[in-house]
């Protein structure tokens, strides 16, 4: 039997799983997809102008962003280049100690979280200290605290987290850079888009931190695959050594420019999506399920012992929705993408449906 790359295909339906943009992605997007000649689709990309737009577009210096697959490879790449025997010489210079004392390089992550930084750092060999989530799933800072040792490289902060959607108080993110100076505080601001803060703009007050972006949500990005890491050129050394030289295709590269360009797509899409999570609140409480209020582009629902009938029933229905419930942080819980209205006028009548079949 052949073992397939990426997620499995569903099949047909309406797509509320994974986070993407079901909107699709701006027009001048598409345009500029559809401008390649054979010839340029031969050449290796040149990233000049798609990292300065980006670095201008993000308020950020150039020397201070990496272009990435992803951020998912964005991730990858943190993990290999800090979580090795032998910490890099950036990190050693905050204070980090060239070899941890256990000698096993650790991470420090909440739960529930995204998964590829507990994949990341199992494929170093890496140990993973988990922090119990708190019953609000609010963001834990002084557990999180008590958890770093000198043996800790790389603290993850997702904001918001994903699966929740809970934002982290800046002031909690600002706490941790500094009691943690001697490690990478990854902040992870994948869904900065949905929210009124981020962390970004403070970043380069503290050597210590990488931001991680991605173009997937509030682009609609994600088949391309852009993401974008944030550091001072010093935490960035090490991430560049372990990164392939043409690590985006030429299209992803050109596709970037133009979703950067279009200044009406984003906005139309972040009020969609926020007038979306009201309208799935809503049934939520007419459907007496437990939910919290998310600062991205999904919800997080509680559906207690109906959880995998609910999955189910909304899958025969043709809305897929992201199934939680084997995931002891977050038990019996689904999570539903909150993005296009008409896509979430469908999702919230087939939930309804769903419960009413009793």
């Amino acid at each position: 039997m052949t073992t397939i790359q990426g997620a499995p295909d569903l099949g047909p339906g309406l797509r509320l799983h994974q986070n993407e943009n079901t909107g699709g992605c701006s027009p001048k997007v598409v345009e500029a997809v559809r401008g390649f000649t054979a010839e340029r689709l031969a050449l290796y990309p040149d990233f000049t102008r798609a990292v300065l737009e980006t670095a201008a577009y993000l308020g950020v210096d150039p020397e201070r962003l990496v272009l990435t697959n992803g951020l998912d490879e964005g991730i990858l790449l943190a993990s290999i280049a800090y979580l090795l025997p032998r910490a890099p010489e950036g990190l050693v210079e905050l204070g980090a100690p060239l070899v941890a004392p256990s000698g096993v390089a650790e991470i420090v992550v909440a739960l529930p979280t995204f998964e590829p930084y507990l994949h990341g750092a199992k494929a170093m060999g890496a140990r993973i200290v988990t922090v119990a989530p708190t019953p609000d799933f609010s963001f834990p800072a002084d557990a999180v605290l008590r958890a770093v040792t000198p043996n800790t490289r790389i603290v993850y902060v997702n904001n918001p987290n994903n699966p929740t959607g809970q934002p982290i108080p800046l002031e909690a993110i600002r706490r941790v850079a500094r009691e943690a100076a001697h490690a990478v505080v990854f902040v992870d601001e994948a869904y900065h888009d949905f929210m009124d803060e981020n962390f970004l703009d403070e970043a380069a007050d503290y050597p210590n931190v990488m931001v991680g972006r991605t173009f997937s949500k509030a682009y609609g990005l994600a088949g391309m695959r852009v993401g974008v890491l944030i550091a001072s050129p010093e935490l960035l050394a090490p991430v560049r050594r372990a990164m392939p030289l043409f690590n985006l295709n030429v299209v992803a590269v050109e596709a970037l420019r133009a979703a950067m360009a279009d200044t009406e797509f984003r906005p139309w899409y972040l009020d969609q999506a926020r007038q979306s999570k009201e309208l799935v609140y809503a049934a939520c409480e007419r459907l007496g399920l437990r939910y919290w209020r998310s600062a991205a582009n999904f919800v997080l629902v509680d559906g207690a012992a109906r959880a995998k009938e609910i999955v189910k029933g909304l899958q025969s229905r043709g809305v897929f929705v992201r199934d939680r419930t084997a995931d002891p942080s977050c038990p019996n819980c689904i999570r539903i993408t909150a993005g296009v209205l008409e896509h979430t006028r469908k999702a919230v009548e087939a939930l309804e449906a769903v419960c009413a079949a009793r």
